[in-house]
């Protein structure tokens, strides 16, 4: 590849040996173009493999992997910040989802790897949906070793499983720590409260005692420079 062919036909090479590659090996998948980057839909079965051959393969050689992470699209499309039938005035006002965990799609979680080709200089997104409670999905440990910590941090947010992870425990939150705080059906405040009892000398956990609500900005002007609709400014002359 030359170091001056435009991202255009870089883009167009890693497509074309995706296409090559992902049909010797079987493996469906979906591509698509946004933003000068390549995103990459997989089935779960052949995650792990679809991630070795970019990897690998020198027509690909994605040698670095970037971010991995969880998605959980239960509440995607939903408008929970449009405030304007909330019950509420001011900065608490909100509008509560009682079936907040209620799966708009499907397919609710997702694994989503950002890697990055240094010999190309080409970027991809990779993602596949976890099947079956709990949602699993193949580690990619062994293709990418960076992956240990990245996985561990969806485990402990979203209650993904990797399997043959070697290593898979909580990365951030407190020991005893019950739920995944980044699902979508998890309460912004949370199950539990933390405070310091002086008289017994120690931390304690508590039920949390504070309603659960979307804060909102007090107010919410509209910028009148990117209405497409706002009259041109005048210059004065006086």
């Amino acid at each position: 590849m030359s170091p001056k062919s435009t991202m255009q036909d870089r883009l167009d090479d890693i497509v074309d040996a995706i296409e090559d590659q992902f049909e010797e090996f079987e493996i469906d998948y979906k591509i698509s173009r946004s933003f000068g980057e390549l995103n990459l839909d997989v089935a779960p079965a052949n995650w792990k493999k679809a991630a070795g051959l970019l990897r690998r393969h020198n027509d690909l050689d994605f040698e670095q992997l970037i971010d991995l992470c969880g998605v959980d699209y239960s509440t995607y499309g939903k408008g929970e910040w449009n405030t304007d039938d909330a019950p509420n005035t001011g900065f608490s006002r909100a509008t509560n989802h009682d079936d907040a965990g209620a799966a708009v799609t499907e397919k609710r979680f997702a694994v989503v790897c950002h890697l990055l080709s240094l010999t190309k200089n080409v970027r991809i997104r990779l993602r596949t949906f976890c099947e079956g409670e709990p949602p699993l999905v193949d580690s990619l440990y062994e293709v990418w070793n960076a992956a240990d910590w990245f996985e561990r941090e969806a485990f402990d947010m979203y209650g993904i499983l990797f399997a043959n992870h070697p290593d898979l425990r909580r990365i951030l939150t407190d020991y005893g720590f019950v739920g995944y705080p980044l699902r979508k059906d998890f309460p912004l405040s949370g199950h539990v409260e933390m405070r310091y009892d002086p008289d017994k000398k120690r931390v304690v956990y508590e039920p949390v005692d504070i309603e659960p609500r979307i804060l909102v900005p007090r107010t919410v002007r509209e910028d009148n420079r990117y209405l497409s609709d706002a009259p041109e400014s005048e210059d004065n002359d006086g």
